[in-house]
């Protein structure tokens, strides 16, 4: 069920839609691994299983740019593992 305050078209209610079940959603935690991390705030995010807290994407626990960050510094890591 989308907002009735959102105006705009059906392009709009329904971005705003997928907005709204990502933030409602439940992810994985990255420090123990279960689905229990939810939104308390705007990018603040806290797991009810090790009760961790953690700043991430507004919407999301992690932002693409992010995703691509960490998957560079994965790759330099590993890189550098194999030459020594």
């Amino acid at each position: 069920m989308v907002k009735a305050s959102v105006r705009g078209g059906a392009e709009m209610r329904k971005r705003a839609a997928a907005i709204d079940t990502q933030k409602r959603s439940r992810y994985a935690c990255p420090s123990c691994g279960k689905v229990s991390l939810k939104r308390i705030s705007n990018a603040v995010w806290k797991c009810k299983s090790c009760k961790a807290v953690f700043a991430g994407g507004a919407n999301t626990p992690t932002t693409p740019m992010g995703q691509v960050g960490n998957k560079a510094l994965e790759n330099q890591q590993s890189a550098g593992k194999g030459s020594g």
